[in-house]
């Protein structure tokens, strides 16, 4: 099947199919709110029905918890109808699926209401209301994401609870670590071949690849997109190809944030810096910069904990915060220091950006790049500056505030969010929470 790029006509399906003749199947793929993959496999004469009427899914999809099991409070299930909604093909996202066993492409969709409006439910719409928020302030973010994950042996032996160990440990003994090791990489050099293969013939910008804190832990940086809401597809799309290049080669990936209590956990960082209509980093000018920046910070550190569940939505990522862990723990900022939730990378000045590092790799990444860009704007309006940046281990630093560290307190403090309210909606704040 061909890779080529192709100028696309108003319906792209139409224009992929002429391009792409030998096309069998389509993939139709949609993100619920844990981030989870949902969609149907189709012939390939479908995919033009994505461009133009609409693939059909329930609107409850997006009122199941993280094991797909339907949450009744959510109000989206049998109490409504379980009506329809009509999901449409997100311009640019059909891609090859290198991984099939026959000719196949894949299509991200989002969910619309019947006579077009977009689904507020829809963590993918959420993000495009948000980033609609920042452009009525004439701003744009660009973005990246880094992805940590495990390599699992499922033919190793388990423990005698049936756990399944990182690849390594058994051979080698619990103690392996070897964190940066270009040896760790090289023995699984055809796998991260495949997997950086078949992100090129999907358009996933991969940067750098590390072998990390844990044995048989590993993360992939991507680089930097101009649009945020490309940069969450990356991370979406990029955990199912791992997933399935790992199958592919007898293992299994695990991107639960915190699957051993021995070892770290998995993070997902994402790296944000503002653009103004001039395409200029507001975050790179200077003095004036750097006033910028600070406010950016102030308004991320002041609705932190509200929004922590988006970062943590599962009861196993609060795990995953603890002291010395590398996951943040507190309500804190600082240069170069990976103690902290929000950290300012060293760089150029054209590169001046912000790093978060409370996302678990499990987290939904639309949802987490809305609730970063919420609190950056709310640090806009609000002009004032964070306190002192940490220097040292922000851990020790007891006079901060703690983020919440169970899934009770984090859902009051969601719940009672004015801040939430008012920049992502009343049915939302209602619909996530429950």
């Amino acid at each position: 099947m061909s890779n080529k790029k192709t100028q696309f006509t108003a319906n792209e399906g139409e224009a992929y199919l002429a391009a792409n003749p030998d096309l069998e199947a389509m993939e139709f793929l949609i993100s619920d709110t844990n981030g989870v993959l949902r969609g149907k496999w189709s012939p390939a004469e479908a995919l033009s029905k994505a461009f133009s009427a609409g693939i059909n899914f329930p609107l409850s999809m997006f009122g199941l918890d993280v094991w797909g099991r339907e949450v009744e409070q959510t109000g989206l299930h049998i109490e409504s109808g379980d009506a329809d909604g009509f999901c449409l093909g997100v311009p640019g996202s059909i891609r090859p699926v290198p991984w099939a066993a026959s000719q196949t492409a894949q299509c991200i969709l989002t969910m619309n209401h019947e006579d077009g409006r977009p689904f507020f439910g829809d963590p993918r719409n959420v993000l495009s209301a948000i980033t609609g928020q920042l452009a009525d302030m004439g701003l744009r973010a660009c973005a990246a994401f880094e992805l940590e994950f495990f390599l699992l042996d499922p033919q190793s032996d388990t423990d005698e609870e049936g756990v399944i160990w990182p690849i390594n440990v058994s051979d080698l003994g619990p103690d392996r670590q070897h964190m940066t090791a270009i040896s760790e990489l090289a023995e699984l050099e055809e796998l991260f071949g495949d997997i950086r293969e078949a992100a090129k013939a999907q358009a996933i910008p991969i940067d750098t690849m590390v072998s990390e804190a844990a044995p048989g832990q590993f993360e992939i940086n991507l680089k930097h997109r101009e649009d945020i809401l490309a940069a969450a597809d990356d991370a979406v799309m990029l955990k199912r190809l791992v997933g399935e290049i790992a199958r592919k080669h007898g293992l299994r990936a695990s991107f639960m944030a915190k699957p051993f209590n021995e070892w770290a956990g998995n993070g997902m960082h994402i790296h944000v810096s503002i653009v103004d209509g001039k395409d200029v980093n507001i975050f790179a000018g200077g003095e004036a910069g750097e006033m910028k920046r600070n406010h950016a910070i102030a308004g991320l550190l002041k609705t932190m904990r509200e929004a922590t569940i988006f970062f943590v939505p599962t009861f196993n990522g609060f795990r995953r915060l603890q002291p010395g862990s590398y996951a943040p723990t507190r309500v804190a900022w600082g240069r170069n220091n990976r103690s902290v939730a929000v950290r300012i990378p060293p760089s150029d000045a054209a590169a001046n950006r912000i790093e978060h590092r409370i996302a678990g790799a499990d987290a939904n990444p639309s949802l987490v790049a809305a609730a970063v860009l919420a609190g950056m704007m709310e640090g806009f309006d609000e002009a004032k500056d964070p306190p002192a940046a940490i220097d040292g281990n922000a851990y020790d630093r007891k006079r901060l505030k703690r983020l919440p560290d169970n899934m009770p307190d984090a859902i009051g403090l969601f719940e009672a969010s004015r801040f939430i309210a008012r920049r992502f909606g009343q049915p939302y704040r209602h619909l996530y929470a429950e």
